[in-house]
């Protein structure tokens, strides 16, 4: 796969000083300190150590490099670029156009992270054939690690076509947006005795698959506790409890850019209030003359 991205020297690195799954002082020692990308053994290697996993989505490259540069280890294309970016009320009308244009943008703005592209609705459900050819065009076009798709037991075909080809993936579990319509909506998934033990199996598919790991999304926290004890392979956990190989959310919620966010999100910043208020004192300077001032000008 292309190298993407800067390669800067060692003494140049800004990642040097982050603590994160390449850099442990309790590393295995086939694990470089510091090392300079992620990939799917330092993610089996956390697991193992357990040491948790760091994930957000990212869909532009600014993002993708501060996030980068944050120290987190593994950055999600998701689809979910549908409701956060693109205005549609889900993820369905998404193409694998739009993956592809995000997946490179993310990818160019990263040196160290593990870069996960989505792959779509409809890019893949047909079968084995279509889902190995939506995700090497994926790997082709953007530099990603990784390319993720929905489904347990159903998908299991489609993952194992892809993983034989040399692309890694990542499995999604538990509430999957593609199929909203026939969970109906964004309900916890995995209450009760069978609806348990019917997920448990298809977290077992998806690893006999060969994903590298999988999303637990909106599982109850038991539940994601035992998956997480009998997987071999990280879960990486939204909505699910403590208990999962590591933890991700949509960046959007967790730095507060709307007026709403889910119940499992935690708000660590409010940028959307910060921007709106920097955007309203542009648009005041501008109506009385407080900007451009003379330095923002140029001299004949």
């Amino acid at each position: 796969m292309a190298a993407t991205g800067h390669n800067p020297s060692p003494q140049d690195a800004p990642h040097a000083a982050v603590t994160s799954v390449t850099a442990s002082s309790q590393s295995a020692p086939d694990i470089a300190r510091g090392a300079r990308r992620v990939r799917v053994h330092h993610l089996q290697r956390a697991k193992e150590r357990g040491e948790k996993i760091t994930m957000l989505t990212a869909y532009d490259a600014p993002t993708a490099a501060l996030f980068d540069a944050a120290g987190i280890d593994t950055l999600l294309v998701g689809d979910s670029i549908g409701n956060t970016m693109l205005g549609h009320a889900t993820t369905l009308p998404v193409t694998l156009d739009d993956m592809v244009r995000a997946g490179r943008a993310v990818s160019s703005g990263v040196q160290r992270a593990f870069v996960v592209v989505d792959l779509p609705f409809g890019s893949y459900e047909a079968g084995a054939e279509q889902a190995l050819a939506s995700a090497v065009r994926v790997m082709k076009e953007t530099g990603a690690s990784a390319v993720k798709l929905e489904g347990g037991r159903r998908s299991a075909d489609q993952i194992r076509a892809i993983t034989r080809a040399g692309i890694p993936v990542v499995g999604h579990l538990g509430y999957t947006p593609q199929s909203e319509n026939a969970l109906g909506g964004p309900r916890v998934q995995g209450r009760g005795d069978d609806a348990a033990e019917d997920l448990s199996q298809d977290a077992l598919a998806v690893q006999e698959a060969g994903a590298c790991a999988v999303v637990l999304e909106m599982v109850p926290a038991d539940l994601t506790a035992r998956i997480t004890e009998f997987l071999a392979i990280p879960t990486i956990g939204i909505g699910a409890g403590t208990a999962a190989d590591g933890q991700v959310l949509v960046w959007t919620d967790m730095a507060g850019m709307t007026d709403w966010s889910p119940r499992f999100a935690r708000r660590y910043a409010e940028l959307g209030a910060a921007l709106r208020q920097a955007a309203a004192d542009f648009a005041a300077d501008v109506r009385t003359g407080g900007f451009p001032a003379a330095e923002h000008a140029f001299d004949a």
